[in-house]
């Protein structure tokens, strides 16, 4: 576990902040998974509601600007309010599961309204709470921790979501969704500390506080989640549609992914401080390229398809995860703000991707989508060789 700073700027290592990252990265993992199993099983729900690809994705892409209510609470998180946002947050994602059974194509669009403001107002808060107690060095090991919980959500929660679909319906895999999150804000609650007084006074604008050099970090971040998010959404078409899979092989290989993302979102705690924050946001960017080059490729042969799947989501979850280090550094007097602006940047791109992958898969097939991908990518590379922030660690 890494070095933890108080508030104060005091190196304290104390289990009880050990409890409070477990605590983070456990909570996640289910409001991980109430987001992520959507794409996976992607075919079930087209079913569910008798609709289309393209639709579903749609209210995806929508939902998506849900983001965009980041930036609200960022002076709330720079006030060490992290406690509040966060079980909030937990909340709306259990309301979303409850709502989404009413089984209709309206509920569903409620309900992944509700998830994506749950899910990226609590990961913009456990980030805030990591970055103002733990120290720039050893960042990049306590959010690559925290991390895992997106490489987790899939590896426990896809076989066992597979399981119940295919036992029980649909609908089993919301309730138990509900359960979890549910459960883990309860837990949440318990375990984080209550807000402690803060020196700095924020500014009144939500923007407030950020300097320009903060942008191109907050640009690389966002550009890679697009990339992998427009491959993400179509994954279990796409396999579905070309390689004949179904449910069972669809749950096979998201848990087969989620032991790759984990893989990787470790290899950041592990290597990340080391080898440098940007350097290592490249190096994942660099798979990421390469994965789609031969998603491209694949020309119906599944083992190749596989390979580069594989390798995409190892590059993606990599630059990924050691983004946010960069990005929890790119304004460290206003902290929450810059994640919570980061976060709605990264919103906006990754809504405009769903949509425009969407409708490229549905005309083009997987070589629209792996185009879409490999633009917003360029984009990331591009604002990372901008970025020269002279941050320690980097």
């Amino acid at each position: 576990m890494s070095t933890l700073v108080s508030p104060s700027g005091d190196d304290v290592v104390e289990s009880s902040h050990r409890a409070e990252l477990v605590a983070l990265t456990a909570a996640k993992s289910t409001s991980n998974l109430a987001l992520r199993w959507i794409t996976v099983f992607l075919p079930t729900l087209e079913r569910a509601f008798s609709t289309s690809t393209g639709a579903i994705t749609g209210i995806l892409g929508i939902a998506e600007l849900g983001g965009l209510t980041t930036p609200l609470f960022g002076k709330t998180l720079d006030r060490g309010r992290h406690r509040l946002v966060f079980v909030a947050s937990l909340l709306l994602v259990t309301a979303s599961s409850v709502i989404a059974l009413g089984g209709s194509i309206a509920t569903f669009g409620i309900a992944m309204l509700l998830l994506i403001v749950g899910v990226s107002n609590l990961t913009v808060a456990g980030l805030a709470f990591i970055g103002d107690r733990v120290s720039y060095s050893s960042r990049g090991r306590a959010i690559g921790t925290y991390e895992t919980s997106w490489a987790l959500s899939l590896l426990i929660g896809a076989p066992i979501l597979a399981f119940l679909i295919d036992r029980f319906g649909w609908r089993s895999a919301y309730i138990a969704l509900a359960i979890l999150t549910g459960l883990a804000a309860l837990g949440t609650l318990r375990t984080l500390p209550a807000p402690q007084p803060r020196d700095r006074s924020p500014s009144r604008s939500i923007f407030g506080g950020l300097p320009k050099n903060a942008w191109p970090p907050l640009v690389a971040s966002a550009g890679v989640a697009g990339a992998g998010i427009s491959v993400f959404v179509v994954m279990g078409a796409w396999l579905s549609d070309d390689y004949g899979l179904g449910v069972a092989g669809l749950g096979a290989i998201a848990t087969a992914l989620g032991a790759a993302e984990l893989a990787s979102s470790s290899g950041v705690a592990l290597i990340a401080d080391r080898i440098g924050i940007r350097r290592s946001v490249a190096i994942g960017g660099g798979l990421l390229g390469t994965g789609l080059l031969i998603v491209a490729v694949s020309d119906g042969s599944v083992v190749t398809a596989l390979i580069g799947l594989f390798t995409l989501v190892v590059g993606f979850e990599y630059g990924f995860v050691a983004s946010l280090s960069l990005m929890s550094e790119a304004a460290p007097n206003a902290r929450g703000t810059a994640l919570a602006v980061g976060n709605a940047l990264g919103t906006i791109t990754r809504a405009s991707l769903i949509v425009l992958s969407g409708q490229c898969y549905e005309r083009f097939g997987i070589l629209g989508t792996a185009t879409v991908s490999a633009c917003a990518l360029a984009v990331a590379l591009t604002a990372l060789t901008i970025d020269r922030r002279r941050t320690v660690g980097q």
